[in-house]
């Protein structure tokens, strides 16, 4: 009699994602499926999701870890989109690479115009005098 059945299979192991291959967060075959279905060519690489994944982990990263220092300055423990805000926009490449982006509820940054600022000579006299 021959050994028919299963004798001898090795038990089906789960696969590998291509996320945990490239040692990335974000996913890359969610991102691969994203870029065949929205038609922008007509064929996708097997690379172009990996890199578009890396690309887009990169900056989450970059930003979140300047809103977290942001929301660190501003003594709390959560980040809001006010953090983000203040994170990118003092930020020169950020800022430049979002520069038509609005953030909901981000607000403004705090800025005074130097003609507002009082003069240098009532600074020195130490009282401002003024004349009314």
């Amino acid at each position: 009699m021959s050994a028919k059945g299963k004798t001898g299979r090795k038990k089906a192991s789960k696969g590998t994602s291509n996320s945990a291959k490239a040692g990335l967060q974000f996913p890359v075959g969610r991102i691969g499926r994203y870029l065949k279905k929205g038609k922008y060519a007509k064929r996708v690489g097997a690379g172009a999701p990996v890199y578009l994944a890396a690309v887009l982990e990169y900056l989450c990263a970059e930003i979140l870890e300047l809103a977290g220092n942001a929301a660190r300055d501003n003594k709390k423990s959560r980040i809001t989109p006010r953090h983000i805000q203040l994170a990118v926009r003092n930020d020169e490449e950020l800022n430049k690479f979002l520069a038509g982006v609005t953030f909901a509820s981000g607000g403004v940054l705090p800025n005074i115009h130097n003609v507002l600022l009082p003069k240098k000579s009532q600074l020195k006299a130490g009282t401002a005098n003024q004349d009314y």
